[in-house]
C-alpha cells in the first residue's frame, strides 16, 4: 500500500514533461504573437497599452487560476462568472451601507467560497456531474442576483477600494501585483505541497487514489471552494475597477475563464496542467483580443477568434494524449 501511495502523489515523468513542454511551447506562442504585434502596430509596445494588456490578462487569471484546479480534478466550474456578479453585488451593497470596504471584502469572499463549497457538496454528496451541478448553479445565482438587484445598480464606491482595481503601485497597476502574488501561491500549493500532488492523482486516476488513502472528498471540495473563493477576490477586483456593480456584471466572464485554462494546457480529462500555464493562456487570450482591437477588427469577430483558439487547443490536447498512450 505505502508503494501504491507514493506511486500515485508523484506524477509520472511523462506527465511532468508534458507539463513543462506545454508551458515552454505556450510561452514561445505569447511571445510570437507580442512579436507579431510590434510589427503590425506601432501602439503595441507603448506604456499604456502594455500596461493594459497586464491588467486585463490579471482579471481573468483571478478567476481561471481557482478553476484550474477544479480542471485537474477532472471536473469544471461553470458557475465562476455569476459567483462574481452574486459576490460583488452583495460586497458593493455591504459597503454602501456600511462604508466600511472591509466588510465588503469579506463579504465578497465568504459568499464565493460557500458557493464553490456548495458546488463540491453537490460533486461528491450528491454526486453529481460537476458539468450539471456547476450549470445548475449558474443557473440560481443568476436568479438571485437579478431577483436581488432589482434592474438597480450600485456604484460609488470610497476612493481607498478603488485602487485594488484601477490604483497604481511604482508605475504598475495594483490588479498586476495582486496577479504575481497569487500565480506564486498557486504554483507552490499546486506542484510544491502534499494536498497539490494528492489534486494531480485524483485527476489522474480517482480510483487508485481513493484506494492509497487520499481523501477524495475532502479535496474536490477544497478545489471547488477554491474555486468560488477566487470568483470571490475577482469580484472584488472587478467592483473596485469599474467602481459599479449590476446583475450581468459576470455573464461575459465564464468563458473566457475557460479558455484560458484550456489555451495554458489543461486537459479537461484530469492530471495535466499548470496554474502558470493559465497565467499564459490568460495572457495570449488577452493579447488575441488586444491585438484585434489595435487592428481596428471588429468585436463582432472576437468570440469566433477565441472559440477556434480553444477548439485548437483541446484538439492539441488529446492529440498529445493519443500519442503517449
Amino acid at each position: 500500500m505505502t508503494d501504491l501511495i507514493k506511486e500515485t502523489l508523484s506524477p509520472p515523468r511523462s506527465i511532468l514533461s508534458q507539463n513543462a513542454s506545454q508551458a515552454f511551447y505556450r510561452l514561445l506562442a505569447a511571445l510570437l504573437i507580442c512579436a507579431a504585434l510590434t510589427l503590425l502596430s506601432d501602439s503595441f509596445l507603448s506604456l499604456g497599452n502594455i500596461l493594459n494588456v497586464l491588467r486585463q490578462a490579471s482579471l481573468t487569471f483571478f478567476i481561471a487560476s481557482g478553476l484550474t484546479l477544479v480542471v485537474l480534478t477532472a471536473g469544471l466550474d461553470l458557475s465562476v462568472g455569476a459567483n462574481v456578479a452574486l459576490s460583488a453585488c452583495l460586497a458593493g451593497t455591504v459597503i454602501h451601507q456600511t462604508g466600511s470596504p472591509a466588510l465588503g471584502i469579506l463579504t465578497g469572499l465568504v459568499v464565493g467560497g460557500v458557493v464553490g463549497f456548495l458546488n463540491g457538496f453537490m460533486v461528491t454528496a450528491l454526486r453529481i456531474p460537476s458539468f450539471i451541478a456547476t450549470y445548475g448553479m449558474l443557473w440560481v445565482l443568476n436568479g438571485v442576483t437579478y431577483w436581488y438587484m432589482a434592474g438597480e445598480t450600485v456604484h460609488g464606491f470610497p476612493a481607498g477600494f478603488r485602487q485594488i482595481g484601477s490604483g497604481y503601485f511604482l508605475g504598475l497597476p495594483v490588479p498586476v501585483y495582486l496577479l504575481l502574488i497569487f500565480l506564486a501561491i498557486g504554483s507552490l500549493f499546486a506542484q510544491r505541497t502534499i494536498w497539490g500532488q494528492e489534486i494531480y492523482a485524483i485527476g489522474a486516476n480517482p480510483v487508485a487514489a481513493r484506494l492509497s488513502g487520499i481523501p477524495v472528498t475532502r479535496r474536490l471540495l477544497l478545489v471547488y471552494t477554491v474555486s468560488g473563493t477566487m470568483a470571490g477576490i475577482a469580484s472584488i477586483i472587478f467592483l473596485a475597477r469599474l467602481n459599479s456593480a449590476e446583475a450581468d456584471i459576470g455573464e461575459s466572464l465564464t468563458l473566457p475563464a475557460i479558455a484560458a485554462v484550456l489555451i495554458g494546457g489543461a486537459s479537461l480529462f484530469g492530471g495535466i496542467g499548470t496554474v502558470f500555464g493559465t497565467f499564459i493562456g490568460a495572457s495570449i487570450l488577452t493579447l488575441v483580443l488586444n491585438g484585434m482591437n489595435l487592428l481596428s477588427i471588429s468585436a463582432n469577430w472576437q468570440p469566433l477568434v477565441t472559440g477556434i483558439i480553444v477548439i485548437v487547443a483541446v484538439w492539441l490536447d488529446m492529440k498529445t494524449r493519443r500519442s503517449a498512450q
